[in-house]
């Protein structure tokens, strides 16, 4: 009796086992990840109104104090690259070439996320579940932290010779078309579908040119401060506006949070400061 009462548990056993596996492979489970959330640097960006700049449209002398603007005017050209009815940026992606004097061509493509009430964990668990997380060493994760508004963002950047190219000259919009698709990331080449983001470079225009002047210093625990002046036609298409942003780079978030609450104060105080964000991807795209 004992032995067959032991032969007997295993054939009652089997379906429960059966049963078990089963249940386990039906049962929701949690999204799984090919690495961990990728950890990103900051860019406090604030927008200073006009008030900020001298006669010859320049920081004036006063907020480059202010601020620890010391360096001189530097030049860079650059264009945005989408179709026109802006198919790459409604998919959140931007891609840009720039040009600095007496550097190579930068190629930049972008992938934004938004961060909704300063939850950026969120943000990057988000764009994990879109492939990009701590493993992809091909993109650099930053948040781009403006007045009111903070961005995610994951960025590839390479590079074309400027052989041919003086100052900061800009190719035609066709030559810079082809660097950009021969160079275009897999990420964004399959995006929304195979050949995707491809196939909608190759049917995109530049937007721009427009050329900037950028005054570099160090301010705070950033040792990376900077102020652009960007000239953009006006809303109507004539005359000429003046965007100026106000940036510091920090791998710090309580850092960039300090620089942020810091440069809002010291803006406000002397009426620098515009209240808002001012995307210059989109008023680029938008205007030109």
């Amino acid at each position: 009796m004992t032995f067959l009462s032991r032969t007997t548990r295993p054939a009652a056993a089997g379906p429960a086992v059966a049963l078990a596996v089963a249940a386990a492979l039906l049962a929701p489970s949690s999204p799984a990840y090919a690495a961990a959330n990728a950890v990103p640097t900051y860019e406090v960006k604030i927008n200073l109104t006009t008030a900020a700049l001298d006669a010859s449209f320049a920081p004036s002398t006063a907020v480059r104090s202010a601020f620890g603007i010391t360096g001189s005017a530097k030049a860079r050209s650059y264009s945005y690259y989408d179709t026109d009815a802006l198919a790459l940026d409604a998919q959140g992606w931007s891609v840009r070439l720039r040009h600095k004097s007496g550097s190579s061509f930068e190629e930049t493509y972008k992938k934004r996320f938004p961060v909704t009430d300063g939850d950026i964990d969120a943000a990057l668990t988000t764009a994990n579940a879109a492939g990009f997380d701590s493993g992809d060493t091909n993109y650099e994760a930053e948040v781009d932290w403006g007045y009111a508004k903070q961005t995610l963002s994951f960025s590839n950047e390479k590079s074309h010779s400027s052989s041919g190219y003086s100052g900061t000259t800009m190719p035609t919009s066709t030559t810079g078309r082809t660097w950009l698709v021969n160079d275009v990331p897999g990420k964004l080449e399959n995006w929304n579908g195979a050949g995707w983001g491809k196939a909608t470079l190759q049917a995109s225009r530049a937007h721009g040119p427009v050329t900037a002047k950028v005054y570099g210093g160090a301010w705070g625990p950033s040792d990376d401060a900077s102020i652009e002046v960007l000239p953009v036609v006006g809303a109507n298409g004539t005359g000429t506006e003046y965007v100026v942003e106000l940036s510091f780079k920090t791998d710090s978030y309580a850092d960039a949070a300090d620089l942020h609450a810091d440069a809002v104060a010291v803006a406000e105080s002397h009426g620098w400061l515009y209240h808002g964000d001012i995307l210059k991807t989109q008023l680029i795209l938008d205007r030109y």
